[in-house]
């Protein structure tokens, strides 16, 4: 320990100073949030809504999938619109449409530049204007702005009963025909919308800008950028630039090569008889890529119905899978079988930090969690069938069908298995684990490790602090807490953690270069990554400290990713150390990937839409899209996948990787990626981007400019690297279900 003494402060300080920073604003997201008040009602006193009536509409639209169809605040699918820029600009359309008819009986649009520009004065002081009354907690709209509201809602509550005249834009929007069959659910549903336009057009009472930051861009009330955005985003850009000359400063100046230890004749790791419970993997790995191939086959299944909208090359598919639905199978596939990656690969080193020997009971506890996962995983997949199907009742969708949240989609009591499942893998880590910190010997490596496995176990928990009717900016603070700190912070940590550890017990690397190379990556990767969490919700309804602490400190997150093409390097030679690396090449090349598009996915096209400026134009469009496919599969698949070889490897010491099969997997799936992002994704993004700059978000995301001839063509491009990537997926999938099921010279079971 005193040898990184340093080192451990350092982190402790990290630790210490990022989550007060992430808890004392997280209080503020409490405070601060738009308020939904206890009455809407009209300059007579009629009242529209409430807040009871608004959250009733919030787990409506729970109910029909969230996220998954259309997006509330830029967060969500990309395919139906922003139902809050949507609805913004229909009811402000409506408002000039109703003013203009009553004062020059016309439409807006036919009126002359002279007569419209006192209407637009008018519809943006009365949009802007906060007429919240705190003490009786009412806000009051004029009457011509009630006349606005309703008819819109009536146009949604047109396209989400299934009226005849909408079905071309249903099938535009990838919606499934009645998507929503209560009339009276459908009323709530379009008093959710309104509030949370109310609440992007209202400013607060004490500022020139709305609760959410002036997002999204709608010229016809002035919602634009605030200085505070602009500012800040200049300043992140500065703190990139410091960060990145520091890194090279600090890497010259302190960082010593030292020459490795000279590397074993034979693997040391293959020198452990395989334990029980470690020859129960097997079937881990086979539920990997099973979840894998599910996984991408419904990635092109989805992006098929960008296209085609309610159907798969003419056969109707969307009334009972629809693109909310199969969406948000694609997601929770990907979290499921990445998640179970990253347990596999702990729970075989656990034997191996124990001595080369099982815990007593451990193989029943693997087998266990295993069916645990099983469960989890199909009865998610139901609920939210049922539940998008609207066959499950509404009180219990939440529970058991969908919690309508990106990537937490699945319903609250999965969520508890999956949690329970995860605190039992930390339970059979640590029961292999504590025991060996009795023993003499360097164990700060093993701490950090150990560290990472608790987080990965504890933080999950995050999820259970929001509810069904819990405030969506209050939930957003939580969901964040899973989707990037628990993912993108301590995965990384634990992924770094593993990887040394695994090196060090190879030989290749000293114990010493190995732990120091940790803690540092695990102190630089979290300064950024905690606060960090904050560049989600800089207008989720939360204030301008929020958006100064996430530009900030997200300039930082991208600084360690500089050097990744160093551990690419590093992680590439290790195949040529010795002989018998040879066997473990194809993992090893896996890893390299990850270096690769950590720094491409994560770190250039991360920033690109990190900074507030940029992320009010992008919000919500396919850019983000073309982050999260290079960030996620990028990053974590090919993390997992390089896992589910390296296991397969060892707990099936005869195996031979097909070097045809392996080649194909590699290569295709990384050419296929970069395909499917930069011959579709972010050119598409690019033009949305031009759109929402220029006309607004609504515009964007609408049916006019998703729908025309250059964006049609461009997700059909697509197909060519959904293929290619396909393809490579097939290969990988293949190759482990082949060494799964291989026979083995010695008794072994899967």
């Amino acid at each position: 320990m005193r040898e990184y003494k340093k080192l451990w402060w350092t982190l402790f300080a990290v630790l210490a100073v990022t989550f007060a920073i992430l808890g004392y604003f997280g209080k503020e997201v409490y405070r601060v949030a738009p308020p939904i008040v206890a009455k809407y009602v009209t300059t007579s006193g009629e009242l529209y809504t409430g807040k009871e009536a608004i959250l009733d509409g919030q787990t409506a639209w729970q109910s029909v999938g969230g996220m998954q169809l259309g997006s509330i605040w830029g967060h969500g699918a990309y395919q139906a619109p922003d139902w809050t820029a949507d609805w913004l600009h229909r009811e402000i359309i409506n408002w000039l449409d109703i003013a203009a008819q009553a004062q020059y009986g016309v439409l807006f649009d036919e009126l002359t530049e002279q007569q419209k520009q006192p209407l637009l004065w008018e519809v943006k002081r009365e949009y802007r204007t906060n007429t919240y009354d705190k003490q009786s907690d009412t806000v009051t709209l004029t009457t011509r702005r009630i006349a606005a509201i309703k008819q819109t809602a009536q146009y949604y509550n047109d396209l989400f009963g299934g009226a005849e005249a909408l079905q071309q834009t249903r099938k535009n929007y990838a919606m499934k025909e009645v998507t929503l069959p209560d009339p009276e659910r459908r009323q709530r549903l379009t008093e959710f919308f309104f509030w949370t336009a109310w609440s992007a057009s209202t400013e607060r009472p004490d500022g020139d800008a709305t609760y959410t930051n002036n997002w999204p861009h709608e010229p016809l009330i002035d919602n634009k950028p605030t200085a505070e955005n602009i500012v800040w985003s200049i300043v992140s850009v500065v703190i990139l630039i410091a960060g990145v000359g520091g890194l090279i400063w600090a890497w010259s100046f302190l960082h010593k090569d030292e020459a490795p230890p000279e590397a074993p004749k034979d693997d040391p790791i293959a020198s452990f008889n395989l334990t029980p419970s470690q020859k129960a993997l097997g079937k881990y790995l086979f539920l990997i890529v099973a979840l894998f191939t599910f996984q991408v086959l419904l990635g092109g299944f989805t992006a098929h119905y960008t296209v085609e909208g309610q159907g798969f090359y003419g056969i109707n598919t969307s009334e009972w899978f629809p693109y909310s639905l199969v969406r948000t199978w694609h997601i929770q596939s990907a979290l499921f079988w990445i998640a179970t990656g990253f347990l596999a690969a702990g729970l075989f080193l656990a034997p191996i930090i124990n001595g080369g020997k099982d815990p007593k009971f451990q193989k029943i506890g693997v087998d266990i969690l295993f069916w645990a996962l099983i469960i989890v995983v199909v009865g998610s997949f139901i609920g939210n069938f049922l539940a998008i199907a609207q066959i499950m009742p509404p009180e219990l969708s939440f529970w058991l069908g969908h919690q309508g949240y990106e990537f937490v989609d699945l319903g609250r009591l999965w969520q508890i298995g999956k949690f329970t499942g995860v605190a039992f893998w930390l339970l059979l880590m640590l029961r292999a684990i504590v025991p060996v910190f009795k023993q003499e010997g360097d164990k700060n490596l093993l701490a950090l490790f150990t560290a990472s496995v608790v987080a990965i176990g504890l933080f999950y928990a995050a999820g259970f602090f929001y509810g069904e009717r819990t405030h969506i900016s209050v939930m957003e603070y939580w969901r964040w807490w899973i989707v990037h700190l628990w993912v993108e912070g301590f995965f990384e940590v634990f992924a770094t953690a593993a990887l040394a550890f695994i090196f060090y017990n190879m030989g290749l690397v000293s114990k010493r270069s190995a732990t120091i190379a940790s803690l540092a990556s695990a102190s630089l990767f979290l300064l950024g990554g905690v606060p960090g969490t904050f560049h989600h919700l800089y207008f989720s309804g939360t204030t301008t400290p929020v958006m100064a602490v996430g530009a900030t400190f997200s300039a930082l997150e991208v600084v360690p990713l500089i050097v990744l093409g160093h551990e690419a390097w590093e992680h590439y030679k290790l195949k040529n150390r010795t002989p018998w690396m040879l066997k473990i090449k194809w993992p090893l090349m896996f890893f390299v990937a990850v270096a690769f598009w950590n720094m491409l996915g994560a770190g250039v096209l991360g920033f690109s839409i990190n900074p507030p400026i940029s992320l009010y134009y992008v919000q919500g469009l396919n850019t983000t899209a073309t982050h999260a496919h290079a960030a996620l599969f990028g990053v974590y698949g090919f993390l997992a996948l390089g896992f589910t070889l390296l296991v397969l490897r060892y707990i099936r010491p005869h195996l031979q990787f097909d070097d045809t099969l392996m080649k194909t997997a590699f290569w295709w799936m990384n050419i296929g990626l970069a395909l499917m992002l930069f011959t579709s994704l972010l050119p598409i993004g690019i033009i949305q981007f031009f759109a929402s700059a220029s006309k607004g978000l609504w515009y964007a995301r609408s049916e006019a400019l998703l729908q025309s001839d250059t964006l049609v063509i461009l997700r059909w491009v697509r197909t060519v690297g959904d293929v290619v990537f396909i393809v490579g997926a097939f290969a990988v999938s293949w190759q482990v279900v082949k060494g799964v099921f291989a026979k083995q010279t010695c008794n072994q079971s899967a």
